[in-house]
């Protein structure tokens, strides 16, 4: 009976390791280089509707149709697919939204994936595009600033970690807890930097075309990624 017990013990903790979502990955191909990003599975309804519009190979050939240095760069629009110069941007999309995905331990951070929405005029629930996203470049803050901000835009205190890598690394504060960020770049980050810094029109859109290509990393891909990361981890963890 001891054995049985022991056995039913056993398979049941292997058989929670073995329930556990592993990481999703996407790749995001453009002239300026590309970037790996880390889908959180803590926003599945948003990381599932990212991966199915990749394996449809919906952003491909979209352009990155609004570039803002400092802030972000935005893309995800179908309509900016051969689009005549100068021609506005921003509107298209599937027809449909995405609940909001609000985690407190998400936050607008250098770097992070996050869905692009309609204002809060028309979208008081604060629904995601089904299509449009952005990559956060922001700023790094001093204790001052985001200070100044908790007091008069987002009325609620940002946890001191997340002060420490705005105030190091950087991002967009502002944004937290209005659009729901999920996910990561993880390697490529200076593709967002590269992008940010282009010349842009009166309507922030990119002066030159900037077009894109997402694919969905292999399972044998993401050993390797992950393996890489792991080493890259430990090296920073014995250097500090």
């Amino acid at each position: 009976m001891k054995k049985l017990i022991l056995f039913i013990c056993t398979f049941s903790v292997l058989s929670v390791f073995a329930a556990k979502p592993k990481n999703q990955y996407i790749r995001i191909k453009t002239e300026f280089g590309e970037c790996i990003i880390k889908l959180y599975n803590e926003t599945p309804l948003h990381r599932d509707n990212f991966l199915k519009l990749t394996k449809e190979g919906y952003y491909n050939g979209t352009l990155f149709h609004r570039v803002i240095k400092d802030f972000m760069i935005q893309g995800g629009d179908p309509d900016s697919r051969n689009a005549k110069p100068d021609s506005l941007l921003g509107d298209g999309g599937p027809k449909y939204t995405i609940p909001a995905e609000f985690r407190d331990s998400l936050f607008h951070k250098k770097g992070v994936l996050a869905a692009a929405r309609e204002g809060d005029g028309i979208n008081p629930e604060k629904a995601s595009s089904g299509s449009q996203f952005y990559l956060v470049q922001g700023k790094v803050f001093t204790d001052e600033q985001l200070n100044s901000l908790e007091e008069k835009r987002l009325k609620f205190k940002i946890p001191e970690w997340q002060r420490q890598v705005y105030k190091t690394l950087g991002g967009t504060p502002h944004l937290d807890r209005n659009y729901t960020v999920y996910g990561e770049i993880v390697i490529g980050l200076e593709m967002v930097d590269q992008i940010a810094s282009v010349v842009t029109d009166k309507n922030n859109r990119p002066k030159q075309d900037i077009k894109m290509d997402i694919t969905i990393l292999k399972k044998r891909e993401v050993k390797k990624l992950e393996k890489q990361l792991a080493a890259d981890s430990l090296k920073q963890k014995t250097t500090m």
